[in-house]
């Protein structure tokens, strides 16, 4: 149950003090048939992956570093509803322990607004191992900013006031996880409920792409989890790249 102890499905929680990237460590576990619900969590990652291969910097214990092996019944398409669940439930472990509402920026970003500017306190990548056309697991890892921050991001400390307890978070979001597993009869419940949390969609945004950017409204994220972004040329529909969310003209 959220706010209670690790639930059975990830149960089997191995914590190391350093390692290179607990989703690097998970996905070998995952291809050695280890089973679902396996959690990795590290004081310090040498080596975090963040999304395009950019990295993840943290102090040693500055943040919460944790990784979830999952085997959903999902086909590949559908892998970035494991993103989508991950996602909400910590945002859903944000407000329980913390007292914290961040939303969510498309497409992996934990986020707050700070005096019109968008900080960053959380990011999540999903990586998955397909066989054939089988979605044979998804590995997702979390990187919460606990006690510091880099320039441009935020904290749960300095959000929440206080202390909040790196185990209790932790604990929260897999309770939360297990009770927002992706599965083919939730993808419209899943979705919906992203779409409420997105601090992305009803913005104007930048959308950075490999050789080409572009402007325009942030409109709906599709079942797909890709962002259609309504542009003064037509309806485009962006499947990968960044998205800076624009201030309004004053």
């Amino acid at each position: 149950m959220p706010g209670g102890e690790e639930p059975g499905r990830f149960a089997d929680v191995r914590r190391v003090d350093e390692t290179g990237s607990t989703n690097a460590d998970l996905l070998l576990l995952a291809r050695s048939g280890a089973s679902e619900g396996v959690v990795v969590v590290t004081g310090h990652q040498r080596s975090g992956r963040g999304r395009r291969g950019r990295t993840w910097l943290a102090p040693p214990g500055s943040a919460l570093l944790a990784s979830v092996l999952l085997r959903p019944a999902l086909g590949p398409e559908a892998a970035h509803l494991v993103t989508v669940a991950a996602a909400l439930a910590a945002v859903d472990a944000c407000h329980e322990v913390a007292g914290v509402d961040p939303g969510l920026k498309w497409p992996n970003d934990l986020v707050v607004d700070i005096d019109g500017a968008t900080s960053k306190l959380a990011g999540l990548l999903a990586e998955s191992l397909v066989e054939g056309d089988r979605l044979a697991a998804v590995v997702v890892g979390m990187g919460c900013n606990l006690t510091t921050a880099p320039p441009g991001a935020v904290c749960l400390d300095d959000l929440a006031g206080r202390a909040v307890d790196r185990d209790e978070l932790l604990a929260s979001w897999l309770a939360h996880l297990d009770r927002r597993y992706p599965s083919p009869s939730r993808v419209g419940a899943l979705l919906d409920d992203y779409r409420r949390r997105s601090t992305t969609l009803g913005r104007t945004v930048r959308v950075e792409l490999t050789g080409e950017t572009f402007e325009g409204r942030a409109i709906d994220v599709t079942e797909a989890g890709h962002l259609m972004v309504e542009t003064a040329a037509g309806r485009r529909e962006v499947t990968a790249g960044d998205v800076v969310h624009l201030r309004p003209d004053p």
